[in-house]
């Protein structure tokens, strides 16, 4: 049975909307006592940022006028900058990447054509200028103006995929169920009063929770596969160190917690594997008409490759 809607989700968009977009998720989630990743969920599911903004089309119409969005946004950016005088023409096209992407080398490699070893060192040289880091500020105003967004926005996704809880996701441990055979449950004598029970084993169990509890937004992957179903959460390690880039656009609330938490980013880094893996994915192999698995289906929670 489909479970019910929750009220507050429509009461957060009305708020939302009354205040034009103009207002943080967390305000919202104290004003509804709802989380901060719920209200970021609903906000993601529902498209709240279309519906205020009145451009909510068809999904041929909407592509079309996403792709002149883009075009009008970035000649937009190019004639800015190209009105700035104190800046270089690379350093302009600098700026003008670096907007689009957030990542200070890639942005240089791309403005300059070196390799990466040349774009590394000159990358942060470039971000220590004050012209070029004027030029960007404004850029990035505009393009957060734009869009409804606040840099403490983009910051508080970036820490919600660094820090997410997986327990907010799944639920697992362990069960006693009983021992299961073609004919249904083994039972056995009790030695001690001559009855028969039904003969009981503990096993593992990995059950996801309902996508209407969850902020989607921090799932990179959800897969139904050979081996069951899987969900794969956003790349932590990519996060914190998008985190660290950008530590110039936290609040001093952000940056408090971050600090709080700096003891599990030491751990996240120790428990991922030597080779690289990004993501953390989640696998539950059981069948979905059963609540658990049986002695020739397991459940478990391993991490695996892209």
């Amino acid at each position: 049975m489909p479970r019910a809607r929750d009220p507050n989700r429509d009461k957060a968009f009305e708020i939302y909307k009354k205040h034009e977009g103009r207002i943080q998720n967390r305000e919202i989630s104290k004003l509804l006592n709802v989380s901060e990743k719920t209200i970021s969920g609903w906000k993601c599911k529902d498209k709240w940022n279309e519906k205020v903004n009145g451009v909510l089309q068809k999904n041929t119409e909407y592509s079309k006028h996403k792709k002149n969005k883009k075009t009008k946004v970035d000649v937009e950016e190019v004639n800015q900058v190209m009105k700035n005088p104190e800046l270089t023409d690379k350093q302009r096209l600098f700026c003008i990447y670096y907007v689009r992407c957030f990542n200070a080398v890639k942005a240089y490699q791309k403005a300059y054509r070196c390799s990466y070893q040349t774009a590394a060192s000159g990358a942060y040289r470039m971000l220590e200028n004050d012209r070029v880091k004027s030029e960007i500020y404004k850029l990035k105003q505009n393009r957060l103006n734009r869009e409804f967004l606040s840099e403490e926005d983009i910051f508080q996704k970036y820490m919600d995929i660094a820090f997410a809880d997986i327990t907010d996701y799944v639920s697992f441990g362990t069960e006693e169920v009983p021992v299961m055979s073609m004919y249904g449950p083994v039972k056995v004598e009790n030695s001690k009063t001559g009855r028969k029970e039904v003969l009981k084993q503990v096993i593992n169990v990995v059950r996801f929770k309902d996508s209407s509890e969850i902020d989607g937004t921090i799932l990179a992957e959800v897969k139904q596969g050979r081996d069951g179903a899987s969900i794969k959460l956003g790349d932590r390690m990519k996060a914190l160190q998008w985190l660290s880039d950008h530590m110039d656009m936290a609040t001093a609330e952000q940056k408090a917690k971050i600090e709080q938490i700096k003891a599990k980013t030491e751990q996240i880094k120790n428990n991922d594997n030597d080779d690289g893996e990004d993501g953390v994915v989640i696998v539950n192999d059981a069948p979905k008409d059963i609540g658990y698995s049986d002695t020739e289906i397991s459940s478990d929670i391993q991490q695996q490759d892209n």
